[in-house]
């Protein structure tokens, strides 16, 4: 495809078995990448490196949770936050759009796309009545105000649009509800995507064994994962006799977990596959073509038995073709050559990389306390511990605190931790929980007069399975001390790491096993990217 392919109208369809554009016979090369996860200056340069890697197609996701990021308050112009025009660079490029906007997302992302202050409306379920499919009529038409005028029928470069996300899946982990009231969900947000003014072929995206719960009639069933052809195409006739056949997720790589070892899948393997998919004609989405990094707190989690949570790392890098910093790999280089034999135009030259540029050692000349920077915050005081939610609050972290009038030793639980926290007394360290250990319950020896302080991190919601409607954070049951509950005149310091803390030219001392905040200035002649090193850093 060339720059100018979007210069007239044009038309896409689904036909009786094959996907038509103009009329004619065309095979979707996909691979996803999200524009949240990469900075803005980058983004034409990793839509490049995704075309000059033989596609013709970018998929992405919409992020309910970051466009809307509070109650009424919807930002679609901040940095990486304009998606009009990470479209806009996708069809100057000479690229198809792939939309896939929810609301339910999945994606390794901060409770699955959602916004995290829909769980105080406690009349609201996630993924099925009224009250949630309310909240996501909003989502959509606003979704729509900015991306109707970009589909293909009306001259842009969207070829289709994904109804929901994987809802087969959570129709089998959730069999309490019934299966009548799953399907009329799911309805509801086709038909919610139909009213808003998106009219070009729909899709569903799930595992092809699941198709039975998340399959819509009339509308393309896609696999995700799927890499046995013929068991492809008998899922799908199943429900769209003849296809077009689509992997709406082929993985070159995986998601990350702390603690775990990182995933690698040799490129031999990816490109034996995607060799596969081309000799048969099957059109395939590469997830990840390009991953990039969970900026701030938007990384999600996974649910675990044995761990209780998995939270995912702040790398999306996903051993993806194009590295988090936006190189080639040797995964990269081996399908370019692949897929050189199967287009019918000479690809594109690879962008140059951007530059890396090497910084001097940064001395830290400014810090504080974290426990000093919270007597800049007034305290929201009650009886018993409040959730980060019920504080008005999304991510980052919240203290407790807590005087003791009477000396107080014992057992201390914090069963309803979410996720991790650090615990002091009078200031001093004693220990750490953690769920992703259930480690819930460390010994205690308070004084007379003593303090004890909590300081609670949330790790990130849970993103997939039937646990994402359980999604508060902080402390949200009682902490017991050899199992009586410790009530009253709890104190709560909201710290939600929107923006820094002020730090003075004094420098502060930082106590001992205290968190501290620290800073220090440099400068930059010649911009460029760099790698900053936390080897000795810790929780």
């Amino acid at each position: 495809m060339n720059p100018g392919l979007f210069a007239q109208q044009h038309h896409f369809t689904i036909g009786s078995s094959q996907f038509l554009y103009d009329g004619k016979t065309i095979q979707i090369h996909s691979g996803e990448m999200h524009y949240p996860r990469i900075p803005e200056a980058y983004w034409r340069h990793r839509v490049q490196m995704a075309k000059a890697m033989g596609l013709n197609t970018i998929a992405v996701y919409c992020f309910w949770n970051f466009h809307n990021t509070s109650p009424g308050v919807w930002d679609f112009t901040s940095e990486r936050h304009d998606l009009v025009k990470f479209i806009k660079i996708c069809q100057e490029e000479g690229m198809f759009v792939i939309l896939r906007p929810g609301p339910y997302v999945c994606a390794e992302w901060e409770f699955g796309g959602y916004p995290w202050w829909i769980q105080n409306n406690d009349k609201l379920v996630i993924r099925s009545n009224q009250p949630f499919l309310d909240s996501c009529k909003v989502y959509i038409q606003q979704l729509a105000d900015q991306l109707i005028n970009f589909q293909m029928t009306h001259g842009g470069p969207i070829i289709m649009v994904q109804v929901e996300n994987e809802f087969g899946s959570y129709m089998a982990q959730r069999i309490d509800i019934p299966k009548e009231e799953h399907r009329q969900y799911y309805l509801s947000i086709q038909k919610m995507l139909q009213e808003a003014g998106f009219d070009v072929p729909m899709f569903t995206s799930d595992g092809d064994w699941l198709f039975e719960n998340g399959a819509i009639p009339g509308v393309l069933p896609t696999a995700n994962g799927e890499v046995n052809i013929e068991h492809l195409k008998k899922c799908v006739d199943a429900y769209y006799p003849g296809g077009p056949y689509l992997v709406a997720e082929y993985y070159p790589g995986w998601l990350d977990h702390w603690a775990e070892p990182f995933i690698r899948i040799e490129p031999e393997q990816t490109v034996n596959q995607i060799e596969q998919f081309l000799l048969h004609r099957i059109s395939f989405n590469i997830y990840m073509v390009h991953g990039g990094t969970n900026f701030a707190f938007t990384s999600g989690a996974n649910y675990n038995e044995t761990y209780g949570i998995q939270p995912d790392i702040t790398s999306y890098d996903y051993d993806a073709p194009i590295s988090e910093s936006g190189l080639a790999t040797p995964k990269y280089m081996a399908l370019r050559e692949l897929m050189k034999k199967y287009t019918d135009d000479s690809l594109p030259g690879i962008p140059a990389p951007i530059p890396v540029i090497t910084l001097p050692d940064i001395p830290l000349n400014e810090q504080v306390d974290f426990f000093e920077w919270k007597n800049t915050i007034v305290p929201v005081k009650n009886d018993t511990p409040l959730s980060f939610e019920q504080l008005g609050q999304g991510h980052g972290y919240v203290l407790y605190s807590k005087r003791f009038g009477q000396p107080l030793k014992g057992k201390m639980e914090v069963t309803g931790l979410r996720d991790y926290a650090l615990v002091y007394i009078d200031g001093i360290k004693i220990g750490e929980l953690n769920r992703m250990y259930k480690t819930f319950g460390l010994d205690i020896d308070i004084p007379a007069n003593g303090r004890l302080e909590i300081l609670v991190e949330n790790m990130g919601r849970i993103n997939y399975g039937a646990e994402i409607p359980d999604n508060s954070k902080g402390i949200i049951s009682p902490v017991t001390v050899d199992g009586v509950e410790i009530h009253g005149d709890w104190e709560m310091y909201n710290i939600p790491m929107d923006q820094a803390p002020e730090i003075t030219s004094a420098k502060s001392e930082v106590k001992a096993g205290h968190p501290a905040i620290y800073s220090g200035t440099f400068q930059v002649e010649q911009p460029g990217d760099v790698f900053l090193d936390m080897h000795g850093w810790g929780k």
